[in-house]
C-alpha cells in the first residue's frame, strides 16, 4: 500500500479549516512585513499593486487580549491573528468570494432546468450515440473544449456543473468516476495553465509588465499543445486499463449513479434542441462580454440565470416545475459553492497577519542573487507555491508581478518570460493544492478523495511542471 493510500484525509471542510487554523498559528512565528501599494487601472478594472522596494519589516504587537479577541495593533506594528480572528476567517472568506459562491449557485440552477426538462440527458445520449463507438475520441473532443475556454477566456468555475454530467458519460463508457471529474478537471486546469489569451492571468500580468496584450503568443501555443497532448495522453491510458481491468480503477464502485436513469428513453428531439441553441447563444454572449466588455461574475451570474429561463421557456415548463428544478440544482452545488469561501480563508489570515509580503519579498531578494537561467525556475517555484496560498490568477498577479517585473529587468530576463513563469506557476499547481476551490468542489461534486486525485495526478503533474521548466528556459535563450 502506497502512502497515499495509507492517508486518510477529513472531509474538504475539515481539510481547509485545519489549514487556515495553521496559517493563523504561522502568524505568530513568521515575521511581518508589508509594501507599500498603489491603485492602477489595468484592462479596463482598478487593481491594487504592490511597489517594489518598499518593503518595510513591521514588529510583532502581542498581547493576552490581543490572541483572544484581537486588539488593534498600534501603527507601525502586526498584530498575530487572535482566536476570533480565526473564527472569523472563514465567514470572511466567505463574503469576500460571495460574487463567485453565488454564480455556482445560479450555474447549478440553470442546469437544474436544463436536467429536469430533459436537455441534459438528451443531450448526453446524442453524444454517446455519435461517439460511442470511440470513447478515445469523444475525450480528445471534449477536453480540447473545455481547455481552450480555459485558455482563451479563464473559464473554470463555469465548468463546475458539469461535472455530474460527465459522471454520467464516464459510466455509460464503462470509466469510473474519477475518469469522469478528470475529463472536466483537467481540461480545464491545464487549459488554464496553458493560457494564450486569458484575460484573468496573461492579460492582467501583461499589462502590469507594460507588454502589449496578447502578445508573445507563439510559444504559448506550442506549450498549449504540447500540454494538453501530456494530458490527453494520461487519461486515454488510465481509461484503457480500467476498461482492461475494473478492479485497476482507484475509486471503489459504488453502483449506477443516482441521475443514470435520466438518461434512458430521452429522445433528442426539437424542443432539446431549441433549449440548447438559446444556452449555446447566451453562453457565446457571455464570453464576448468577459473578452470585449470586461464582464465578470455579475454579468456572468445573470446570464447564466437568463439560460435557466430561455431553457424552462423554449421546454414548455410551467413556472412551478421549473422554479422546484432550479431550487435543487443550487441545493446540488452547496458544497462545491461554500468549498471556495472555505479556502479563501486562508489568504485572510495571512493578510490579517501581515506575513504575505514577507513571504512575497524574501522569495523576491534570494531570487535576485542567482543567474537568470536559475532565477526563472526559481520564479516558477515561487509562483508555483504562493498559489498555494493565493489561489487566485488575477489576485496572484496583482500581487507578484510588480516585483517580479523590475526583477526581470535587473536579472536580463525579458518581462514576457516574466509573465510567463507566472502563469505555469499560478496555473498548473492547481491541479493539486486544496486550496484551489474549484479543484476541490469537482473532486467533491464527483465524490472523489483528495489524496486518490493526488495518485492519479501526481505523475502528470511532475511531466507538467518539467515541461513548464523546460519552456522557461527556451524563453530564456530566445530572449522571449
Amino acid at each position: 500500500m502506497s502512502t497515499l493510500e495509507r492517508i486518510r484525509v477529513p472531509h474538504v471542510f475539515v481539510l481547509l479549516t485545519v489549514l487556515v487554523f495553521l496559517v493563523s498559528l504561522a502568524t505568530y512565528v513568521v515575521p511581518s512585513g508589508s509594501f507599500s501599494r498603489e491603485t492602477r487601472v489595468i484592462e479596463g478594472a482598478e487593481r491594487t499593486l504592490v511597489v517594489p522596494g518598499t518593503y518595510a519589516r513591521l514588529p510583532k504587537a502581542y498581547s493576552v487580549r490581543g490572541v483572544l479577541v484581537g486588539d488593534d495593533a498600534p501603527e507601525g506594528t502586526a498584530a498575530p491573528v487572535s482566536v476570533r480572528g480565526f473564527l472569523t476567517a472563514i465567514p470572511r472568506g466567505l463574503v469576500e468570494s460571495a460574487d463567485i459562491i453565488f454564480m455556482i449557485f445560479i450555474i447549478g440552477g440553470a442546469f437544474g432546468i436544463l436536467q429536469a426538462s430533459g436537455t441534459i440527458g438528451a443531450a448526453i445520449g446524442k453524444l454517446l450515440e455519435t461517439f460511442g463507438r470511440s470513447a478515445n475520441l469523444l475525450t480528445v473532443v471534449v477536453m480540447l473544449a473545455l481547455a481552450i475556454g480555459g485558455s482563451t477566456l479563464g473559464m473554470g468555475e463555469e465548468f463546475i456543473p458539469l461535472v455530474p454530467m460527465f459522471l454520467l458519460i464516464a459510466a455509460r463508457l464503462g470509466y469510473d468516476r474519477l475518469y469522469g471529474v478528470a475529463l472536466v478537471s483537467l481540461a480545464a486546469e491545464v487549459g488554464f495553465a496553458a493560457a494564450t489569451t486569458n484575460p484573468f492571468t496573461v492579460n492582467i500580468a501583461q499589462g502590469i509588465a507594460e507588454l502589449p496584450l496578447n502578445s508573445g503568443i507563439t510559444l504559448r501555443l506550442a506549450f498549449f499543445t504540447l500540454a494538453m497532448t501530456l494530458t490527453i495522453t494520461h487519461l486515454v491510458r488510465y481509461g484503457a486499463r480500467i476498461r482492461r481491468n475494473p478492479s485497476a480503477s482507484l475509486v471503489p464502485a459504488d453502483g449506477t449513479p443516482p441521475a443514470e436513469t435520466a438518461l434512458d428513453g430521452q429522445a433528442f428531439d426539437r424542443r432539446h434542441m431549441l433549449a440548447l441553441a438559446a444556452t449555446v447563444v447566451v453562453f457565446a454572449v457571455l464570453l464576448y462580454g468577459v473578452q470585449r466588455f470586461g464582464w465578470w461574475m455579475d454579468e456572468l451570474s445573470g446570464g447564466f440565470f437568463l439560460m435557466g429561463v430561455v431553457g424552462a421557456a423554449v421546454c414548455g415548463m410551467r413556472v412551478d416545475e421549473a422554479t422546484r428544478a432550479f431550487v435543487k440544482g443550487m441545493e446540488s452545488m452547496v458544497v462545491a459553492a461554500l468549498v471556495v469561501g472555505f479556502a479563501r480563508g486562508i489568504s485572510v489570515v495571512m493578510v490579517d497577519g501581515q506575513i504575505l509580503d514577507t513571504l512575497i519579498g524574501s522569495a523576491a531578494s534570494v531570487l535576485a542573487t542567482v543567474p537568470r537561467y536559475v532565477s526563472v525556475e526559481g520564479m516558477l517555484v515561487f509562483q508555483t507555491t504562493l498559489n498555494f496560498f493565493i489561489p487566485s490568477g488575477s489576485g496572484q498577479a496583482a500581487v507578484t508581478m510588480p516585483l517580479m517585473t523590475p526583477l526581470a529587468d535587473v536579472l536580463g530576463l525579458t518581462r514576457q518570460t516574466a509573465v510567463l513563469a507566472f502563469q505555469f506557476g499560478d496555473g498548473l499547481s492547481n491541479m493539486v493544492i486544496p486550496t484551489s476551490g474549484v479543484l476541490m468542489a469537482m473532486l467533491a461534486l464527483a465524490r472523489v478523495p483528495y489524496t486518490v486525485w493526488l495518485r492519479f495526478v501526481a505523475p502528470l503533474f511532475g511531466q507538467l511542471i518539467a515541461l513548464a521548466a523546460v519552456f522557461l528556459v527556451i524563453a530564456v535563450w530566445i530572449e522571449y
